[in-house]
């Protein structure tokens, strides 16, 4: 048993002062009293649940701040980018991937985020040549997820053609590459994988894009895992829109909502570019928005159709994607701030009245739960213990209600994370992760031998 003292905390009944969570030996919460006295209890100034993180490419972030150069010709886009991301694969190994993957999982811990739903579309040797294993990768950021005591939601990716006119994969995209039948083998064997983990652990399944799985691919896929999430990116791009339409005649929310049943087990991972009716029909679906703002920004995708589909009853959680910035504030910072420029309004995703700091994190904490099929959430009884205590003279906050979630959103940062607890695994103590050292070292040894000559 594990016990933690909070002198105020946000609890499922609302802000609450000298609080006591007790952590039961499975990971999950036993108790949560207020009104009680510190005794032996790990001391906290705040405490909260801590957010899911719905959407990541963890070895992206050996990429940071390498695509950052204009070319010489043309207008840099999502497409330029891809081209540097295609000849950093080239040069990853699967030692390698483990060390970035371990690296940025302990960086999202740091952060703030207790779990993550990796986007786990590397599957192949550089070229496209199977490992011995067929899900060794899959095995890599099982054992990083391990080692840092991340929550993970694994989601093996099905990715089958370069464009949605079912024109053949190339180049670096062969790494990515499957057919059903051999989909169906990796799955069954990432599934082995993940049985070593953690009782909070879930594997799900995952389609690329429309661009990359045609629709009888994904219904096939969907088959494979029924009863646990099922992601894939849509609408991120404007030639992607075009080429749906040349294609298929629709736009992209457009058409698989015409040729799928979507519902609260799909997260539709961007939906950066919809129509009004597009906007609505995905928020009565049920499913998740996984938005990644900064990602988003860094790539110059465009901006979220927000207000309307809240308005709709949309749900929404927020993701790292690029892993570019890893940060739970700037990410729903980014939010609240495109939505600002574009509507040239202030707290455009605030309830009248209300915080726009707690109106962002309830969001982002509802939507990982469902994107991430994690029981987690909110302090009470039963639930997963994925927990953050904050320190608010970090961003010389109000140590009192949704004003914690106010100065932390829009004045703070990952320096006011002091502790976080994934299932009862309390990995960050003091700011820094527990295994800091060891995991740093390996990814910069790995970063070194990456980026010589690229």
């Amino acid at each position: 048993m594990q016990e933690i003292f909070a002198r105020t905390a946000l609890t499922s009944q609302g802000w609450r002062d000298n609080v006591r969570v007790t952590i039961d030996g499975d990971g999950r919460i036993a108790s949560v009293a207020s009104g009680a006295e510190p005794g032996a209890a790990t001391v906290v100034p705040v405490l909260l649940p801590a957010l899911s993180n719905l959407h990541s490419h963890t070895f992206q972030r050996a990429m940071a701040g390498l695509a950052e150069r204009r070319g010489q010709e043309g207008r840099d886009s999502f497409w330029t980018w891809r081209e540097v991301m295609y000849r950093f694969l080239d040069r990853l190994s699967p030692d390698g991937l483990e060390a970035i993957a371990a690296f940025a999982f302990m960086e999202m811990l740091e952060a703030g985020f207790c779990a993550v739903a990796e986007f786990h579309y590397l599957h192949h040797r550089a070229g496209g040549g199977a490992y011995a294993d067929i899900a060794e990768l899959s095995g890599r950021i099982s054992a990083a997820a391990t080692e840092t005591g991340i929550g993970l939601t694994l989601l093996p990716v099905l990715y089958r053609h370069g464009g949605a006119d079912r024109r053949q994969l190339q180049g670096g995209q062969l790494r990515f590459g499957n057919d059903p039948a051999g989909f169906e083998s990796l799955l069954a064997r990432a599934g082995e994988h993940m049985a070593r983990l953690p009782a909070d652990s879930v594997l799900g399944a995952a389609a690329h894009s429309l661009r990359g799985v045609g629709i009888d691919d994904i219904r096939a896929a969907m088959a494979l895992r029924p009863d646990t999430p099922f992601h894939m990116h849509i609408a991120e791009q404007e030639p992607e829109i075009e080429e749906m339409l040349a294609v298929h005649g629709a736009r992209p929310v457009e058409y698989l909502l015409g040729e799928v049943a979507v519902d609260g087990r799909w997260c539709l991972v961007h939906a950066t570019h919809m129509n009004a009716v597009e906007t609505e029909r995905l928020a009565r679906s049920g499913a998740v928005a996984g938005l990644c703002p900064i990602t988003e920004a860094n790539l110059g995708d465009g901006i979220f159709n927000a207000p309307p589909f809240r308005q709709a009853g949309g749900r929404l959680g927020i993701g790292s994607d690029s892993n570019v910035r890893i940060s739970v504030t700037e990410e729903l910072r980014q939010l609240e701030y495109s939505q600002r420029l574009k509507h040239r309004a202030r707290a455009v995703l605030a309830e009248p009245g209300g915080s726009c700091g707690r109106a962002l994190y309830d969001a982002a904490l509802a939507g990982g739960r469902q994107a991430l099929g994690r029981e987690n959430g909110a302090l009470e009884a039963g639930k997963w213990a994925d927990l953050v205590a904050l320190d608010p003279a970090a961003f010389a906050g109000v140590a009192r209600g949704d004003a914690v979630l106010d100065g932390w959103v829009f004045a703070g940062g990952n320096d006011a994370v002091t502790d976080l607890w994934s299932a009862g695994r309390h990995v960050v103590r003091g700011g820094r992760h527990v295994a800091r050292e060891a995991i740093s070292g390996r990814y910069a040894a790995t970063l070194e031998k990456l980026v010589a000559g690229l």
